[in-house]
């Protein structure tokens, strides 16, 4: 499905990175070592690298990476890109110093969690967290997302998969999506930003 999804030539979801990304990039400093977890077409880590950090991009779509290659030599930056199916991806321990994890909402709930330990365990203790993605309440809408509310989220349910993480930004809102033909419409979403532990 994402291989066809992502084979042709247009962008599915837009070259321009999700507004979350764009406002929420600062708290990364130059040079910062970040993992892009199933990133897709690249316009997320595109944005990322041209703020100077330094990208590794997972997704489990060939077509996907190569246009996130094509993307970034366009806009003449680089990106570390690597096939990975996240089911049975061998997650790094410590490695990033940050993590974000961008509607990564195709993983029922026991891949979902998988994901989440395998993100939590890549990061370096005080490392950060970005989750973007539908709310349930999404199913209310036809602007993209899954129809499952079992893939969608909460706070609640993203709080709780990362207990005793320092919380810095949270938001359970409306918007209005234009992110290409897969993201157009009114949409609900969800925003976390926390910290791992520092033990």
């Amino acid at each position: 499905m994402w291989d066809e999804r992502f084979s042709g030539e247009g962008y599915f979801y837009g070259t321009e990175p999700a507004r979350f990304v764009a406002a929420q990039a600062w708290r990364l400093a130059q040079g910062a070592q970040v993992l892009s977890v199933a990133e897709g077409e690249g316009r997320n880590a595109v944005r990322l690298a041209a703020q100077g950090l330094c990208i590794h991009a997972l997704d489990g779509s060939a077509p996907a990476l190569a246009k996130a290659q094509k993307l970034a030599a366009a806009r003449g930056v680089s990106l570390s890109t690597e096939k990975a199916d996240l089911a049975r991806f061998i997650w790094p321990v410590a490695a990033y110093d940050a993590v974000f994890g961008v509607f990564i909402q195709f993983a029922p709930p026991a891949l979902r969690s998988a994901i989440f330990r395998g993100m939590a365990s890549a990061l370096k203790p005080g490392g950060l967290l970005f989750l973007h993605g539908f709310s349930v309440r999404q199913l209310a809408n036809a602007s993209g997302g899954p129809k499952d509310a079992a893939q969608l989220w909460t706070l609640d349910l993203l709080r709780a998969a990362f207990p005793g993480w320092e919380i810095r930004h949270q938001a359970d809102y409306d918007a209005v999506l234009a992110e290409g033909p897969g993201h157009s419409g009114k949409a609900a979403l969800i925003d976390l930003v926390a910290v791992k532990p520092a033990r």
